[in-house]
């Protein structure tokens, strides 16, 4: 258990992920219609910096893909809430800073480059790095796609759409966990899983009752 500093990391991570969906599902069965708490997204910005933090700590390219790419629509939705300029200033310098603290910090200190070790197959097998890349794409495509949702209707939302994508991506990042023998990846969307199954039913159930 050499490695445990670096699960604990990844387990923290998800453990930030995991309050802000079970935060997000307690106000949706209160309402008995899926809402979006402020939580939600403050949550998710915390909980990417340590998951992009675990994926490159280990050597992970496929981790640190998706938090790269969803990382500035966690912090968009808190912008069409209302909910960006009332945060104190120390949450929004660890915010805005940590981008570029991480990059810099990469291309300047770390060990770690595309050519011969985030890309290299001697690290992970060729074939699971495009297992990886690909739930990546998917899971985090639900964020862009709940992005262009909330921006043609002006406010933050969950669609269906976006827990669709959800459980889509999180079997394919579940089996990409399996193979990778990271539990960090496989006890996440084990859980994810069955908040994305319930918040497609309250969905259904609420959009069938105005026709009623």
């Amino acid at each position: 258990m050499e490695n445990w500093p670096i699960f604990a990391i990844g387990f923290l991570a998800q453990l930030l992920f995991s309050a802000r969906l079970i935060s997000q599902w307690f106000l949706s069965e209160k309402s008995q219609q899926v809402e979006t708490p402020v939580l939600f997204w403050k949550l998710s910005l915390l909980a990417s910096i340590l998951l992009f933090t675990y994926g490159y700590l280990r050597e992970d390219f496929a981790i640190m893909l998706g938090q790269f790419l969803i990382y500035g629509v966690y912090w968009r939705n808190l912008v069409l809430m209302k909910e960006w300029k009332p945060r104190n200033l120390f949450f929004k310098t660890l915010v805005v800073v940590f981008p570029f603290g991480i990059a810099a910090y990469i291309l300047f200190f770390g060990s770690l480059t595309w050519s011969d070790v985030l890309l290299s197959t001697d690290n992970i097998p060729a074939w699971l790095i495009g297992l990886g890349i690909a739930a990546q794409v998917v899971y985090t495509s639900r964020f862009f796609y709940q992005w262009y949702y909330s921006e043609m209707n002006q406010e933050s939302s969950l669609p269906m759409g976006f827990w669709i994508l959800s459980l889509i991506g999180s079997a394919l990042l579940f089996t990409y966990g399996i193979f990778r023998h990271d539990p960090v990846l496989i006890a996440a969307h084990f859980f994810g899983a069955l908040i994305y199954v319930r918040d497609i039913y309250l969905l259904k159930k609420t959009t069938k009752q105005p026709q009623a």
